[in-house]
């Protein structure tokens, strides 16, 4: 057991400081969840649409799919007998709604990051990167050979202060900002139009941009902040998720032929991975295409997420949101903890998130709205964070 203690004290160490994660078993129906028999309002799902649990649409579904499509495993990766056409027929499909740019299919988000820049950074690259950046994506840079160099989060400033420093060093060939349009733990988002203005000064500088809590809920069809800022064709690498708002799982690039072309020879985790069973490619295809005709529940999750940001701003939390994702800091990791099970109590399911996930002294609650939650709904949450 002696081999076991440096864990044992450091699990020790997470439950003194609040900051001990286990997993509990939950069912869903449409807005609402059950915990250890405590039926509660969801408020903590990446589910923004309110689509993976309604049971119509995978009746439609399924309704519609031979019985011989419903293949359950590909068995081997897309480069070997894994490329089945529901692949191109998806990718087809993302191709011609992001403006006829190539599109590219990946088994998840994560996967996706940590391929992707990799394949792409070599020691000839210099990789700007937002401080905020979702975890994959330090990871995919920490893979890779490039220099990298954090920019204060959201400071457009900053960043082009580092791409005039470094542009013109004969040491780098290319340099590739990366970001998220809108950010996980805070909320709020990337001014997309500006970074695209930004890139358009420079030669060398590519964007890479995350699109993973945006696909489904901005934009006019649903595809992201860079359709609402008309800048699809000016991001390198536009990639995002299936796994929230789209009700499915994967990961998806939007880019130009030649790089698909380069990550279908060079990325490994594409090369090396069992490619995502047909059946879930299908389903994607079909949300993704339900999904565009969801104007109504866009502009609702707009308003709700407007109202609930100025009501707890008007209780004196602090919350940088600008987006569906409305954290409420809280400071203490116990108090967060304490604080939502407080709520949970009252019939609202919100998690506590803390370090390391977010930085130190800033725990908070992450109400993760979507569209299907009603505006008296809040009005009863709200009443319980007085």
């Amino acid at each position: 057991m002696a081999l076991l203690d440096h864990y044992a004290a450091a699990l020790a160490q997470l439950k003194q400081q609040g900051n001990y994660r286990q997993f509990t078993d939950n069912t869903q129906f449409e807005k609402m969840i059950c915990v250890d028999g405590q039926q509660m309002l969801n408020l903590s799902s990446n589910d923004y649409l309110g689509l993976a649990n309604q049971q119509e649409l995978r009746t439609q579904f399924f309704q519609q799919l031979p019985m011989h499509k419903r293949q359950l495993t590909t068995s081997s990766s897309r480069l070997l007998t894994g490329n089945y056409p529901e692949y191109s027929a998806l990718e087809q499909s993302l191709s011609q709604a992001f403006l006829g740019r190539s599109a590219l299919l990946f088994n998840s988000g994560y996967h996706m990051n940590i391929g992707i820049l990799p394949a792409l950074a070599d020691s000839k690259t210099l990789i700007l990167a937002d401080k905020l950046i979702h975890a994959s994506m330090i990871d995919g840079i920490r893979l890779s050979s490039a220099k990298y160099v954090r920019y204060r989060h959201n400071d457009l400033s900053h960043l082009q202060q580092l791409i005039e420093k470094y542009h013109d060093d004969a040491a780098f060939e290319r340099i590739i900002v990366v970001t998220e349009s809108i950010f996980s733990m805070d909320g709020d988002e990337t001014d997309l139009a500006a970074l695209a203005a930004i890139k358009a000064q420079f030669a060398k500088v590519m964007l890479y941009v995350d699109e993973a809590h945006a696909i489904g809920v901005r934009g006019e069809k649903g595809l992201g902040c860079a359709e609402q800022y008309a800048v699809i064709d000016q991001i390198d690498f536009l990639v995002g998720t299936f796994g929230k708002a789209i009700a499915s799982m994967g990961g998806y690039l939007i880019c130009d032929e030649i790089i698909k072309a380069y990550l279908i020879n060079s990325m490994r985790p594409l090369i090396f991975s069992t490619a995502l069973p047909p059946i879930n490619i299908a389903w994607t295809q079909f949300i993704f295409e339900h999904m565009q005709t969801m104007h109504a529940q866009r502009q609702h999750l707009q308003h709700m997420s407007q109202y609930l940001q100025q009501q707890i701003t008007a209780l004196g939390y602090s919350s940088p949101s600008t987006s569906h994702l409305v954290p409420i800091v809280i400071s203490e990791s116990r108090r967060a903890v304490e604080k939502a099970k407080a709520l949970q109590a009252e019939g609202f399911y919100i998690m506590p998130v803390r370090p390391p996930t977010v930085p130190q002294n800033s725990a908070r609650l992450r109400v993760s709205l979507n569209a299907q939650i009603t505006q008296n709904e809040l009005q009863q949450l709200v009443s319980r964070l007085v």
